[in-house]
């Protein structure tokens, strides 16, 4: 079930009907990376595209080389297949528009829209409430949260027509997830009734609609791996979405399955006979010369060689325990030269060929 790098170019996608598409994963598995790679793929194809900040980090704003967004929906690319190095398509080019959701801002228009506050939501926010309100009732910020990204993905234009053809969330890291977008359990025991409520209900309607993807993010190690199978037996128990697992930073493998194998054996002699036909042991062809020539460098050689062999049996492991989850998986390669701007539509040309987007 798994895709990798380098599959055809044109391939359906995995998530059609799907309009909101939630990215978590562990700290460190590049979450927000992959969201704004997926809002691009999701775009390439001329369509309009949202993506969602939650946690005040202004990561996207990072990510894109802008400025820090400020708490409205603004246009941060332009992408078109071409530039994700696809053929082209009969649609133009796509937009990516960001909005990074301050709390503050965002219970202020929530109050301004139930219960008409105008002036006085502002003497709220002088006074420390709003910091508060959200503190001591954090079931209420994780409803204007996901409430903001459901408004959108609902919402429509005068002409009737979806104001996005999809929204993608970069939301809270896998260890907090499900109870982030649980929120009727979360408000349960604040309000039973009225508009906190109503929100609440609106909210999970979405979330637990096809029309929601939950996908999670992770690397070939131990700890993200297992946090990826529990993250997803805690969403399922919570019937919200599961959508893909998409596995980031896959680095190729240097020595084929014979290599690998091998290693465990003693091959310090071929491998010095090796390093001397290749040239390493100088202009001398005398054994002696090219022997103590050579003699330095199989040590570090042949520790490298048994971590590389360590880190693949290592992955194939992981790799296993993720096929165990019977979930469309993508797998995207490590960038050396780290995730620049051409990087981020490299993953996104990845992920559109593997048909996640």
């Amino acid at each position: 079930m798994a895709r990798t790098p380098g599959q055809a170019d044109r391939r359906d996608p995995d998530w059609e009907g799907v309009r909101l598409h939630v990215v978590s994963g562990k700290g460190g598995t590049g979450k927000t990376t992959l969201a704004a790679a997926l809002a691009l793929a999701l775009a390439a194809d001329g369509g309009r595209v949202l993506l969602i900040e939650v946690e005040g980090r202004q990561g996207i704003a990072e990510l894109f080389g802008i400025a820090a967004l400020p708490y409205e929906e603004r246009r941060i690319a332009s992408v078109s297949r071409a530039q994700l190095g696809l053929p082209a398509g009969e649609a133009g080019a796509g937009e990516v528009f960001a909005l990074a959701i301050d709390t503050e801002q965002a219970l202020l228009e929530y109050l301004e829209m139930f219960y008409k506050l105008g002036r006085a939501g502002k003497a709220l926010q002088k006074v420390g409430f709003v910091d508060f309100a959200t503190t001591v009732a954090p079931g209420v910020r994780d409803v204007l949260l996901t409430g903001k990204a459901c408004e959108a993905t609902r919402r429509k234009d005068p002409d009737g027509r979806r104001r996005y053809d999809a929204v993608v969330m970069d939301a809270p890291p896998t260890g907090r997830l499900t109870r982030f977008l649980n929120v009727n359990a979360e408000v349960a025991g604040l309000a039973r009734i009225g508009p906190i409520h109503t929100q609440a209900q609106a909210v999970m309607r979405v979330l637990k609609s096809p029309e929601t993807a939950v996908h999670l993010v992770t690397l070939l190690e131990e700890m993200p791996v297992q946090e990826t199978v529990d993250g997803i037996e805690e969403l399922r128990q919570a019937k919200l979405p599961v959508g893909g697992v998409i596995v980031n930073m896959v680095r190729p493998p240097v020595l084929d399955a014979a290599a690998v194998t091998a290693v465990d054996g003693n091959h310090r002699e071929e491998v010095a006979l090796a390093l001397g036909e290749a040239g390493l042991g100088g202009r001398s062809r005398k054994p002696e010369t090219v022997r103590a020539a050579v003699e330095p460098l199989l040590d570090p050689l042949l520790e490298q060689a048994r971590e590389h062999a360590e880190r693949v049996e290592l992955e194939r492991a992981q790799r296993a325990d993720l096929q165990q989850l019977r979930l469309p998986t993508y797998e995207l390669p490590l960038l050396g030269e780290g995730v620049d701007l051409g990087g981020l539509y490299r993953l996104a040309g990845e992920l559109k060929r593997q048909g996640a987007a």
